[in-house]
């Protein structure tokens, strides 16, 4: 059993059609068929969406979203309309609502990765592949690969597990030209950016995209490229072999599975509430993030 430890309700907005609570965003439709995307500060871990949220990090995803899709508008459009608040939005929206496209979604998170870690790092020892892909032997938690790849998942319910899937699955669901241009533009976008983050001393080790489509545009979509679909290290403490130093929510998960929080993770208990200095922790963390990816002060 996973899901939300308290789900929310969602704020009703005139003129706003609340369509759906994801783990961090709430989704409406205004009265022009466009999407409003509002990021909360909620965070989630091991499947479950906690009690506790951080303060900023809606905001810090939004910004930096709208930084990234500024960095990639020559390679691929975003679905962005607007950053404006809808009439009679409360005024904590600000900074962390965008007004969207309404496109066909493509059912695939497009994953690149260039370094191997996560469920790529479980699957690899296991078959030294991922996602059906042959790795070199003699990899490593952190390992850069040869060449970034690309490793779809299939989307999961909130409170489930995205799973990997291989590229041939992704053809076979969404069709071939679909699944190429997909794998092209993953790769394309992903390289992009890790360029910029090695500028930035931060090291892009694997993403997820969504994409949909404005006919028959391929539009980049949801958030990009934050510390939420990304693992981002810096890049002087990089050492393959461990576990790396990360700008994400690792101090969250870290101390759930310690003896301190008191959480039994195999059990189907909800996770417990986050002390403050966790909190303080993991915020300053998306905030140095941002801070160090765009060059600006988070105000």
């Amino acid at each position: 059993m996973s899901g939300f430890v308290e789900k929310p309700e969602p704020i009703q907005v005139p003129g706003l059609v609340h369509l759906h609570t994801g783990k961090v965003r709430e989704l409406y439709q205004n009265e022009a068929g466009d999407l409003v995307m509002v990021a909360s500060d909620r965070t989630s871990a091991f499947d479950w969406v906690l009690p506790t949220e951080i303060p900023d990090k809606g905001r810090v995803l939004t910004q930096l979203s709208l930084w990234w899709f500024d960095q990639l508008a020559d390679l691929v459009p975003n679905h962005v309309l607007s950053t404006e608040l809808p009439e009679g939005a409360p005024a904590d929206w600000a900074g962390r609502t965008l007004v969207c496209k309404s496109l066909r979604m493509v059912p695939v998170e497009a994953v690149a990765r260039g370094y191997l870690t996560g469920s790529g790092l479980v699957e690899y020892r296991q078959s030294r592949t991922v996602c059906g892909l042959a790795l070199p032997e003699g990899l490593v938690d952190g390992s850069e690969l040869p060449a970034p790849i690309f490793t779809p998942a299939t989307k999961a319910a909130v409170g489930e597990h995205d799973e990997n899937v291989s590229y041939e699955e992704v053809a076979r669901q969404v069709g071939a030209e679909t699944a190429a241009q997909l794998r092209q533009t993953t790769l394309v976008v992903y390289s992009r950016a890790r360029s910029i983050a090695r500028d930035r001393g931060i090291i892009l080790a694997d993403t997820k995209f969504e994409f949909g489509y404005e006919g028959d545009t391929l539009v980049l979509a949801d958030e990009v490229l934050t510390p939420d679909s990304s693992r981002f290290w810096p890049a002087d403490q990089w050492e393959p072999g461990r576990a790396q130093p990360s700008f994400d929510k690792q101090f969250v998960r870290d101390w759930l599975t310690s003896a301190e929080s008191g959480w039994d993770r195999a059990s189907e208990q909800p996770p417990p509430p986050l002390p403050e200095e966790i909190v303080a922790a993991t915020r300053a963390k998306y905030v140095e993030a941002y801070e160090r990816l765009t060059g600006a002060r988070w105000a």
